[in-house]
């Protein structure tokens, strides 16, 4: 399975459906949510089927999660059994755990799974929200199965898309390497190559400062501290994004150059991984 993710452009119009759906999926979330709390202080014990089946009756009582398409509230539920497994995993595993919290305002995935989309040149058609611009900057591969739209703290949305594909496995070679993360050099291989660290977020940082100085001078509930924490955002998404881009072509290197560890090399006997 890949994913493909492409930056969407709604308009006005449709973002605010996009919002009130974020909204209605939050709330159906915390409701069921509240609904498994209710029936364990009673002593009961609900399925995922059972809050599957609740979302029938909480159409009545809140006529507008209609307006959601149902596949994608149906994934709500799918979210929150899945969130409750990771859980229980984790209590499994020695970890101590607190209680599944419900969401705030920070809902921001509609999960259209299978069906519910269709994409026609520039526009992704999702279904009772409408026709969205997206910008595809490179082809899709293999037949798609979901869309995920997101929102990001940036203020940006973006359609991740779920792609079944065929891998195709590289050329083997019997070169090996051996790996090491140090502190003055990001990595050090057993080839003699010294990969420096970037350091963006040092880089970034005076625009981070500058960036959360203007926040905190704003005054709490108004628009322009909304718009002072969207800046905020945008300046470490970019961070983010320039590590994962540093971090994705640095592995890309060594996993088309080399097929198996080198044993013997400095770094993999410390339990550094490498393919």
């Amino acid at each position: 399975m890949l994913s493909y993710r492409f930056r969407l452009y709604p308009s006005k119009q449709i973002e605010k459906i996009l919002f009130q759906h974020l909204d209605l999926c939050r709330w159906l979330y915390n409701r069921l949510l509240e609904e498994l709390n209710k029936a364990k202080a009673e002593g009961q014990k609900l399925s995922q089927k059972d809050t599957q089946a609740l979302i029938v009756k909480l159409k009545m009582e809140k006529p507008e999660l209609g307006q959601v398409y149902s596949k994608v509230l149906q994934m709500v539920n799918y979210q929150l059994w899945n969130n409750i497994r990771a859980l229980s995993a984790l209590k499994k595993n020695g970890r101590r755990i607190g209680k599944l919290r419900f969401k705030g305002q920070w809902f921001k995935t509609l999960n259209y799974n299978q069906s519910g989309f269709r994409l026609e040149g520039k526009k992704l058609f999702l279904s009772k929200v409408g026709a969205v611009n997206i910008k595809l900057h490179r082809p899709i591969e293999g037949k798609i199965k979901g869309v995920f739209v997101k929102r990001e703290l940036s203020g940006k949305w973006f359609a991740v898309f779920q792609c079944e594909n065929r891998v195709i496995p590289l050329d083997r070679n019997d070169r090996a390497i051996g790996l090491d993360m140090g502190v003055k050099h990001f990595l050090s291989d057993s080839d003699g190559r010294q990969i420096e660290n970037p350091k963006y977020y040092g880089r970034s940082l005076e625009k981070l400062q500058k960036a959360h100085r203007a926040l905190s001078r704003k005054r709490k509930g108004s628009k322009n501290r909304a718009k002072a924490r969207v800046k905020l955002a945008r300046v470490y998404e970019k961070v983010v994004n320039q590590r994962d881009d540093f971090l994705h072509k640095l592995s890309r290197f060594y996993v088309n150059n080399y097929n198996k560890p080198d044993k013997k090399a400095y770094g993999f006997n410390r339990g550094m991984n490498c393919r």
